[in-house]
């Protein structure tokens, strides 16, 4: 069985021009959460908290995936893509060696909430070029489990011995992100091979995982982080919500800076000179 390592609390920041976020993690550390870089968490209903949104910004290095719970945001890029992701929608946006991109709400009022994520690339693919993908709501398929109801964006695991399989496949990484909503008082087994590093996030509610010493209560706005293994055991306190993330981990050096993640330092100067001088993208 997996055992809790640690319980990270989402701590308020702001990023873009001001849009207010939950980071839940990302900065120092990173193996830690190998392949994923980042995991944000933005959401209000005040227009003032994410109106101005996030303008035109370089990326290189890795890719991010964007799902939207509630509201709309529009994408544009340097590749001339325009991507408006809504309501259950998702957008994969892989930098590679360059993209400079804009994500900016349409909406003037309401709510507007969901998650961006930030996968690492490999070196070997780090300088490929950049691609651009929308998936609508439509795309992607929920699965109902003995108290619990699934959306598999990515991947494949076992709940309750059903096996869910997510409508995006990625063959580096192999990512595992779901949206599980459970039942107060069901009890669940999730199963997933050994070697993904495994994170559960929980956005609404209160989630008891199974450990040898005690049971660990983990309340909305903290993500657990698993030991190796291939199975957790854990029951919803209440009527909950978790993002479910698991990847397989690529073991390379990281070095990042803003938006810039590569494999050594030297890299990162040549991204930087390469914006500079207007060839980041080329």
């Amino acid at each position: 069985m997996r055992n809790i390592v640690e319980v990270i609390p989402a701590r308020p920041t702001s990023d873009g021009a001001g849009v207010k976020l939950k980071r839940v993690f990302g900065g120092r550390g990173l193996e830690r959460f190998d392949p994923f870089l980042m995991l944000d968490e933005f959401g209000s209903d005040e227009s003032a908290d994410y109106i101005a949104g996030f303008p035109p910004h370089p990326h290189r290095g890795f890719e991010t995936i964007t799902y939207m719970l509630n509201g709309k945001m529009e994408h544009q890029d340097h590749l001339g893509n325009v991507g408006l992701i809504e309501d259950g929608g998702v957008q994969w946006m892989r930098a590679g060696k360059g993209v400079i991109h804009s994500e900016m709400p349409k909406q003037t009022s309401g709510l507007l909430n969901g998650f961006q994520l930030w996968l690492n690339l490999p070196a070997k693919e780090k300088l490929t070029p950049a691609q651009y993908t929308d998936f609508p709501a439509s795309h992607f398929s929920t699965t109902q489990v003995e108290g619990a109801s699934v959306k598999a964006l990515a991947g494949e695991f076992k709940l309750n011995n059903q096996t869910i399989i997510g409508a995006i496949s990625h063959p580096v990484t192999q990512p595992v992100i779901a949206d599980i909503s459970l039942v107060a008082n069901s009890q669940h087994i999730l199963n997933l091979a050994a070697e993904y590093n495994l994170m559960l996030y929980v956005f609404e509610g209160v989630v008891e995982f199974s450990h040898p010493a005690q049971n660990v209560r983990v309340a909305a706005g903290k993500l657990a982080r698993f030991s190796a293994g291939d199975s957790i055991e854990f029951q919803a306190a209440e009527n909950s919500r978790v993002l479910l993330i698991a990847g397989l981990p690529l073991n390379e050096p990281v070095v990042q800076y803003g938006p810039f993640v590569m494999n050594t330092q030297h890299e990162i100067n040549q991204a930087i000179i390469d914006y500079q001088n207007g060839v980041l993208t080329d």
